[in-house]
């Protein structure tokens, strides 16, 4: 976002904290957005649509907390969907299940090799599927949510430099079981 976009949002956000009806543009501009990170996290459309209304009822709920830190608002709703994903499955007892999406693995392979086929795409879905949980949260946040790292650190409270080394040691799991050249962007 631009620095302007993000003034205008945040011009929205102060204006909801007192006419509850002007969250309604953000709920609009972030909805999808927000069911689809939740969703690869469930692979369950009945239980993203009840954490997600979660997600945006805490948001409204708790913003009058809400400050500014340098973020686009979305940070905020990330940090907040991943929240209740964690509450959800803490309190059922459940492992976390990420879905990765095939288009998006694809992508990612087509950048990093010109040498790929559909094999090399369903091994690395499944290889991906089994990374440990912290590693596929960076993953999915860096490149199929294109966050930067201090947004990466914000949504996953932890320091940027961990989110930088997080992501390295599983572009390096990656890059060690395919072979592949995947940008690190750091």
């Amino acid at each position: 976002m631009t620095e302007d976009e993000i003034r205008e949002e945040l011009a929205i956000v102060e204006r909801s904290k007192k006419d509850p009806q002007a969250f309604g543009k953000l709920y609009e501009k972030y909805f999808d957005r927000i069911f689809n990170f939740i969703f690869r996290q469930t692979d369950n459309e009945e239980l993203t649509g009840d954490l997600c209304s979660q997600t945006f009822v805490n948001a409204l709920h708790n913003l009058p907390k809400y400050e500014f830190r340098g973020f686009p608002f979305s940070a905020w709703l990330y940090k907040i969907a991943g929240n209740e994903v964690n509450k959800h499955y803490r309190k059922n007892k459940g492992k976390k299940i990420f879905s990765i999406e095939e288009l998006k693995v694809r992508e990612l392979v087509e950048q990093a090799t010109e040498d790929w086929d559909e094999e090399l795409v369903g091994r690395l879905i499944k290889y991906m599927n089994e990374l440990p949980t912290d590693m596929i949260q960076v993953l999915e946040l860096r490149f199929f949510e294109d966050k930067d790292f201090r947004e990466i650190a914000f949504i996953l409270d932890m320091t940027e430099s961990g989110a930088k080394m997080r992501t390295y040691r599983a572009l390096d799991k990656l890059r060690t079981n395919f072979n592949l050249k995947l940008k690190y962007n750091g």
